[in-house]
């Protein structure tokens, strides 16, 4: 039984076009996924996590754009101390 069959799930009814219903079929038999809401939860699932990714990253973006030359100094810092320490074994 796949984590998905186990998670609670809602009941929904969605008008979709040929095209759609096409991708979703194609997006079943690649996955292999049991059926075409486990297709259609999988590609969600997917977007979703690349919103947050999007969010993530312009969350960081704006970060370093309004950070301080202070904050940015101290984190530069930061990172010359422990990069060395991080890269251990790899050659120059």
């Amino acid at each position: 039984m796949t984590m998905q069959a186990t998670t609670r799930k809602m009941k929904k009814s969605f008008t979709l076009t040929p095209e759609a219903v096409a991708f979703l079929g194609e997006t079943r038999q690649r996955r292999q996924a049991a059926s075409d809401s486990e297709a259609l939860d999988l590609l969600l699932r997917e977007l979703m996590l690349e919103a947050r990714r999007q969010q993530l990253e312009a969350a960081t973006k704006e970060y370093y754009d309004t950070a301080s030359d202070q904050e940015l100094a101290e984190q530069r810092e930061w990172a010359e101390q422990t990069a060395p320490a991080m890269w251990i074994g790899i050659p120059e």
